[in-house]
Parts: C-alpha cells; sequence; structure tokens
C-alpha cells in the first residue's frame, strides 16, 4: 500500500523530506484504514499538537506527567534557534586543540542517540572523536579509559534528572581521575541537565566548562532532538541545521493541517497499534548496516513507552533476518535503509509479504535524515499510545529495578557484601540459579535439563530476552547473537538481546509493566577487574552486581518467567558452552 502524496522529494533548501511510508498490510489494510477514519473524527492528530493530555488519560496524575512532557514536538525549531550558538561552541572546542576526545556519560534516553550518530556518522576530521559510556561494568570502563588520554578528553554528563546514579558515578569516577593531572578539572566537563537540578548545582560548583538546561518538558527517550542529542552532534562536527531541518520537516508533515491519510505518523502509529491489538506485537525492526544502532533508539522508544498495564509493543532489534519458516503470527516487519534496501534483504523481506506478514519500508535519502526519522517514530509512538489506551509518557515500573538495586547496595554497606542467590545446578562452567526467592527452582540434575525445562515453558507469541550484565565487545556480541538465533529457530519466539544496565532504562520497563509473555535469562559473569567509585562504599563491580541482582528480584515481584546462567570467568568460552547446552537441550 502506498497512499499518494507520501513521496520523498526534496526542496530548494537541499533537505530531504523523506516521508515516504510503503506498506504491504494484507488483510490489516482495511482495519489499519478504519483506525486512521476513527482518530481523523476524534481529531487525535489536533489533540496531539494542542498538547491535549486528556487524548491518553483522563486521571490527574496522569494528565501533570503528560503535561510535562510534549515538550519534543515544538523542540526542532527551538533547536533550529540556538544550532548557530551550539556550532559556534563546537568550533571553540576543536579550535582550542585540547580535547582528542569527547565522551558522553548517561544512561537511555540521554546516551542512544549520541550513540546512533557516532556509529552513523563516524568520526569528523579536526574534531574531537565521540564516545559514550553508559555501562557500569568495570571491564568496559577500564577498555574506555586505555582509549583515551584523560588530559585531553571532554567529558559530557548527560542526565535528566540530575539523580539518576550512572551519570553521577561517570562524574565522580572521571572527576577525580582528571583532578590528578589538573588543576581545574571542571573545565574538561560539560553538564547537560534539566534547570534546578542536583547536576545542574554541581556543575557550577565545580565551574564546568559549559552547562545546558534542556527543556523541562521533554522526557527522556524523545530527547534526542533536544540538547541531549544535539550538543554531542555539533561537538562531533555534524551540521545540526542540516539534521534539525530534516526533523522539521518531518514535524510538517505530520502536522494538524495534513490529511490523515497523508501523515506518515500516524500511519505508523495506527499499523504499529493495530498490528500489536490483533496479536502482532513484535515490532521487528531490519536496519541496514548505516543504520545498525538506530534500532537501540526506536526499542527504547516503544518498549518504555508502550510496555504498561500488560500491554505493549514488543520491540526485536538486531535479530539476524531469518527464511519465513522462521517466524510465527506475531511478527511487525519495519526496514529502514538508506537510499536502497540490499538486494538479499530484499528478496528475504518479500517472501515474508507473500508469506502474510506486514511488512513496512522506510527508505532515507541520506544519513542525516536521521533528525527526520527520530520525529516520525515519535510522534508515531505518541499516536500508538492512544490506541493502545495506554500514556506513553509515563515508566511506572523503572523505579522498582532503582529501588531493589538501593536497597541491596545499603546492605553492601552495612554488612560488606551482598545477598547471595542460591545455586540450582552447575556443569563446572556455567552455574544456572533458582529462579524463586527460596531456591526451590525446577528439580533437576542438570544445565541441560534445566534449560531443557525452559523451553518448555515458552508458548506461542512469547519472547525469550537475553539479558547480559557482561562487557559489550565485537566478539561477544557475535557469540549473543548466535544464541539468540539457536533459541528463535529452536522454539519459533521473538529474541530480544540488551547489555546491563543499559537495558534497565529501555526494554526494563516492558519487562515488568507490559504482557507477560517473556521468558528471561540473565546472563553474569565475574569481572575481570574492579575499579573504586570516589566517595561512595561500592565499586563499580559491586553496583553492577547490585543491579543485575536488583532486576532480578523485579522480574520475580511480577511473576516473570526468569533464570540466571552465570558464564565463569572466561566468558566467551562460556558463552560458547551456553550455546552446546541450549543445542543438546533441544
Amino acid at each position: 500500500m502506498k497512499d499518494a502524496g507520501i513521496e520523498a522529494k526534496r526542496d530548494s533548501s537541499g533537505f530531504a523530506d523523506p516521508v515516504s511510508l510503503v506498506a504491504s498490510l494484507g488483510g490489516y489494510e482495511a482495519l489499519i484504514q478504519a483506525t486512521l477514519a476513527e482518530a481523523d473524527k476524534a481529531k487525535v492528530i489536533d489533540r496531539i499538537w494542542n498538547k491535549d493530555a486528556s487524548l491518553w488519560k483522563t486521571e490527574e496524575a496522569h494528565q501533570k506527567i503528560i503535561s510535562n512532557a510534549l515538550g519534543w514536538l515544538t523542540v526542532p525549531g527551538k533547536m533550529l534557534d540556538v544550532a548557530g550558538e551550539l556550532a559556534s561552541f563546537a568550533r571553540s572546542v576543536r579550535e582550542s586543540g585540547q580535547f582528542q576526545h569527547a565522551i558522553v556519560c548517561g544512561m537511555g534516553g540521554s546516551s542512544l542517540c549520541p550513540e546512533v550518530l557516532r556509529q552513523t556518522f563516524g568520526r569528523a576530521e579536526g574534531f574531537p572523536e565521540l564516545l559514550v559510556l553508559d555501562s557500569t561494568d568495570p571491564d568496559a570502563v577500564n577498555n574506555l579509559a586505555k582509549q583515551i588520554d584523560v588530559s585531553r578528553c571532554l567529558f559530557i554528563i548527560a542526565s535528566k534528572s540530575g539523580t539518576t546514579t550512572e551519570p553521577n558515578v561517570f562524574h565522580k569516577y572521571w572527576y577525580s581521575e582528571v583532578a590528578k593531572k589538573s588543576v581545574k578539572p571542571g573545565k574538561a566537563f560539560i553538564a547537560i541537565t534539566d534547570p534546578g537540578t542536583k547536576m545542574a548545582q554541581i556543575a557550577t560548583e565545580e565551574e564546568f566548562k559549559r552547562i545546558f538546561l534542556n527543556p523541562a518538558d521533554i522526557g527522556g527517550r524523545y530527547s534526542a532532538l533536544s540538547y541531549f542529542g544535539m550538543v554531542p552532534a555539533a561537538l562531533m562536527g555534524l551540521d545540526i541545521e542540516r539534521l534539525l531541518g530534516s526533523a522539521r520537516m518531518m514535524s510538517e508533515s505530520c502536522g494538524a493541517r495534513v490529511a490523515i491519510k497523508d501523515n506518515p505518523a500516524a500511519f505508523l502509529g495506527a499499523i504499529m497499534a493495530e498490528c500489536a491489538l490483533t496479536g502482532r506485537d513484535k515490532l521487528t525492526i531490519v536496519a541496514d548496516q548505516t543504520l545498525s544502532t538506530l534500532g537501540l533508539w526506536i526499542e527504547q522508544l516503544i518498549a518504555e513507552s508502550t510496555g504498561k498495564e500488560g500491554k505493549g509493543i514488543v520491540p526485536i532489534v538486531g535479530e539476524p533476518l531469518g527464511p519465513v519458516s522462521a517466524y510465527d503470527d506475531d511478527r511487525l516487519f519495519v526496514s529502514i535503509a538508506v537510499g536502497t534496501t540490499d538486494a538479499t534483504t530484499q528478496s528475504k523481506l518479500k517472501a515474508l509479504e507473500l508469506a502474510g506478514h506486514p511488512v513496512c519500508h522506510r527508505l532515507l535519502a541520506d544519513v542525516y535524515d536521521l533528525g527526520a526519522e527520530f520525529f516520525l517514530w515519535e510522534m508515531a509512538t505518541a499516536f500508538a499510545g492512544w490506541r493502545l489506551g495506554i500514556d506513553p509518557f509515563d515508566q511506572p515500573n523503572v523505579q522498582e529495578s532503582k529501588d531493589a538495586t538501593k536497597a541491596l547496595l545499603e546492605r553492601f554497606a552495612k554488612e560488606g557484601k551482598l545477598q547471595e542467590q542460591p545455586a540450582l545446578v552447575s556443569d563446572g562452567t556455567l552455574t544456572i540459579y533458582a529462579d524463586d526467592e527460596n531456591g526451590a527452582g525446577p528439580v533437576s540434575t542438570s544445565v541441560v535439563d534445566v534449560l531443557r525445562q525452559r523451553i518448555a515453558m515458552t508458548n506461542p507469541g512469547d519472547y525469550i530476552a537475553l539479558l547480559a550484565y557482561v562487557e559489550e565487545t565485537p566478539e561477544i556480541e557475535t557469540a549473543l547473537q548466535a544464541i539468540r538465533t539457536t533459541l528463535r529457530d529452536a522454539t519459533g519466539c521473538a529474541t530480544t538481546m540488551g547489555y546491563g544496565p543499559r537495558f534497565l532504562h529501555s526494554t526494563g520497563q516492558l519487562h515488568k509493566g507490559g504482557p507477560d509473555s517473556g521468558v528471561f535469562i540473565q546472563i553474569t559473569a565475574p569481572d575481570k577487574i574492579d575499579l573504586e567509585v570516589p566517595g561512595e562504599p561500592y565499586t563499580f563491580s559491586i553496583l553492577k552486581q547490585a543491579q543485575a541482582q536488583g532486576d532480578f528480584q523485579s522480574l520475580l515481584s511480577h511473576g516473570r518467567r526468569a533464570i540466571r546462567v552465570d558464564l565463569g570467568s572466561d566468558v566467551v568460552a562460556g558463552l560458547r558452552r551456553f550455546r552446546e547446552v541450549i543445542n543438546d537441550a533441544n
């Protein structure tokens, strides 16, 4: 299906207008058109632009949250007004010759957009190389430290609330490191936060190089086009006017004056919501290599916005595209590519269309159309939230894991150790831990039997989530992808994979607040090294362990099917053994 008037074109300024959204919807077309007609009658798009909180919820508490979370609608224009200022600041940083690297220290919404930009655009000549730290794994922190000269690095501490644990820990660690070499360590730091936060206060006291106060009415996962995304973009040398220009064009294409049949965000939002409501709730993103990390940003936006009240759209990101036989009838596929989709992917997507799976295609004219893509998905998610009957701007279950982690750290401060989980079975390499608080897991004598029982617990329409609290390296990533493919092909279930603690700020909301269709395999391993956190009684390793345990406890408190597998000291060998066990269990 292709709506007339939704064509990619360019205006005289040279900006792309990538509003083309092509979809093969099969038997879902009439349902989606009916939803668009209902939305038109209810003036949904008008009410979104008018920031009408009652579109989503009538309760006062919800409306207060929603009313303070819609600043993303107009942020492209507001950021264009300060684009020159940002570009000037970036030039001053470049011309100083002081900084070889700039590291974004954040989590979730404050770090995922910069990660997308970093991996999509690469390093611009003469500008600092952008890096992103969003892991409390001490091996990851240590390896990042080896890549930089700390005296020639600009640290960007990014936290909307100013109280998020991870950015605050990163700030303490790096500030201490810089202070060892500089009498004015604050001059190597930038803060991006909301007005009036504790981080803004600290940044002022420590005389940071610059403080960017973001509009307070923008939630973290909707902040890509605000200072959280645009400051790192400018520092790495991107043309932010071009990036924001494409976003503004998309916002105009999604405007209240555009007929709803020609509104790409309404169309995409209706597709996502109706497919989810009819059982196709596994939104499978097929991004080309150029845009490979865009899926991580979409994953957070969709999972954290829709996964609540027992409902949710489950984003499937990074799962290798397989043959038709690999998929059940719970999938919606969305292909996103720059220019054209490669022939192999096109062939597989065509086969899926012919098999009756709904498939959407998004073609971007160039990588700067990412600005448009950010806005499109934000608007489509808001629309889908209306259709699903949920508040897409709250995250009621995210705090649970944080509270559990805090309690564990307080206990550690008093007792000097974390609570130990009871081991269920071990084979010398892998150790599996009980999936209930009393240690009374499934009766078994081998890890193969435990995994066989776990796989047998999956039902049609379930998904299997690998929750990896290990360092992210190319070798480990390859091994985990092989495991998820094996699990998908063996069970027919969709698979997700995330690194902790990053996913706690994205899919973590879906895991606890969404439908009870997840089977969770937490993956842990001992850290090779450990690092002190200045001013805290715990180390990075203790923090990561507490986050993993807190997450596990939160899953159990919601009655989720969860199990923990420890890989032992050799992570790669442990992953290899884990895949062998899964194969034996099938």
